[in-house]
């Protein structure tokens, strides 16, 4: 009796020591990954946006980021909104949403005349783009993150490329985007063409993944948003192996052609949930719902007339879950 005593006094010495080398090794790796953070966090372009710093991260359990596809070839705001997707992740749902906001909807624009949802972009920057999503739509978004075709490219060539499935006129379209790209990028007439004999299911590179994406004339603007995210949806199935096998050329690649108004801090939150992520569903979406919107001509422009009510009741439903 007396030794299973002391035995019992031994384990129970134990268990402090064994708690506070636990807590050592945890503190020891959440100063690592913080100090991993940081220096990726350093190469890419922070802009503080001083109206939205003290508004939340999240809010009623739902982190919104807008993810900005302009045309620039360069760093910076310049250029046309030419992709806008509002990346949603609910705590609430256990859901990841990535939906399409058309270029073309007629909006109310804080401080201008109704315009189309792009213009908020030319006139303001990504603030007054989120404040007028947010005013028409009756969501919080307050954080951003601007992406120039350089990035985009980089970021599929980062992954490996992405495998997706094509029509041979989408090929061809692919090759005539390829065009416009070559010659701005200083590349050789004819590099990155794919086979016009080719269809179904095709490997492609960075800049052939943006020739994808940027295709108008294949259907409507919701059928060119819906090829924006299955690439989107393709490099993110693909991120978590590209981290481990190829970590310097997603970096360099990607980071540099990155603006945000994130913190370093809630970048780091955000890497720190990504396993938790991982395990959300991944739903993609556009607004307008179809029967939500019919197309008008107002003061000569060709728009989307939306039913913004019909809107903001999927947005609380599906990404809220109220």
């Amino acid at each position: 009796m007396k030794k299973e005593k002391d035995a019992a006094k031994r384990k129970k010495s134990k268990l402090p020591r064994v708690l506070f080398v636990l807590f050592i090794l945890a503190a020891l790796f959440l100063a690592g990954w913080y100090a991993v953070v940081t220096v990726v966090y350093g190469k890419l372009n922070y802009e503080q946006t001083a109206e939205l710093s003290d508004e939340p991260f999240k809010e009623d359990g739902v982190t919104n980021i807008l993810l900005i596809g302009n045309d620039s070839r360069e760093n910076g705001e310049d250029g046309r909104s030419d992709a806008m997707i509002l990346l949603s992740i609910s705590d609430r749902t256990n859901s990841i949403h990535m939906t399409s906001l058309l270029r073309d909807m007629y909006v109310e624009i804080p401080g201008h005349d109704g315009n189309r949802l792009n213009a908020a972009y030319a006139y303001g920057g990504p603030e007054l783009l989120m404040d007028t999503i947010e005013q028409n739509l009756g969501i919080t978004v307050n954080r951003y993150v601007l992406v120039n075709f350089e990035a985009f490219a980089n970021l599929v060539d980062a992954v490996g490329g992405v495998d997706l499935e094509l029509t041979s006129e989408e090929v061809e379209y692919v090759n005539g985007y390829l065009v416009e790209y070559n010659m701005l990028t200083g590349r050789p007439e004819g590099t990155d063409y794919l086979d016009t004999s080719l269809s179904g299911i095709i490997h492609l590179n960075g800049p052939q993944a943006l020739a994808y994406t940027r295709n108008r004339y294949i259907g409507t603007d919701f059928a060119r948003t819906e090829r924006q995210r299955k690439v989107l949806e393709a490099v993110i199935r693909k991120v978590p192996k590209a981290i481990l096998s190829n970590p310097k050329e997603l970096i360099n690649g990607l980071m540099s052609n990155l603006t945000t108004n994130l913190t370093r801090g809630e970048c780091f939150r955000l890497s720190f949930s990504a396993p938790k992520f991982l395990l959300y569903d991944l739903i993609q979406g556009s607004i307008p719902l179809d029967g939500t919107y019919e197309n008008a001509n107002i003061r000569g422009m060709a728009v989307l007339q939306v039913d913004f009510e019909k809107n903001k009741e999927y947005i609380r439903t599906e990404i809220y879950g109220e």
